[in-house]
């Protein structure tokens, strides 16, 4: 089962709602500092989103195939997603600054992710 291409389109899925949900519903009830901060979840989701797409299909046979660089790089993004995200939507919603504070690991876990795709390219390459 192509698991982190569903991932994607599910993440890329949600986060058009939660844009969309943003800019309709929370526009007027969000100060404009907890609106941007709702917008680069929804930018770091859907960047990630994609990423998750781009793990998938180079997991397919015809590409790198399945490979464990690829497959930390698909959890890690998934992670990321959930981390940095989660967090920042739900610093949106709550203002309660300290879960600002667990952004930063879901950064590292993107961060993490690109260098393990970093990884997979390498050794694909040899």
């Amino acid at each position: 089962m192509p698991f982190f291409i569903i991932a994607g389109a599910v993440n890329g899925a949600i986060a058009v709602a939660l844009g969309a949900f943003g800019a309709h519903a929370l526009a007027d009830k969000l100060s404009a500092h907890y609106l941007d901060i709702w917008e680069k979840a929804v930018h770091y989701q859907m960047f990630h989103a994609a990423a998750l797409l781009v793990v998938g299909i180079l997991m397919s046979p015809a590409l790198f195939g399945p490979s464990n660089a690829l497959t930390w790089a698909g959890w890690l993004f998934l992670a990321g997603i959930i981390i940095f995200a989660g967090s920042l939507y739900a610093l949106s919603l709550s203002g309660i600054g300290v879960l600002g504070a667990i952004t930063p690991i879901g950064g590292v876990a993107f961060i993490a992710g690109w260098i393990m795709l970093i990884v997979a390219a390498v050794k694909f390459g040899r």
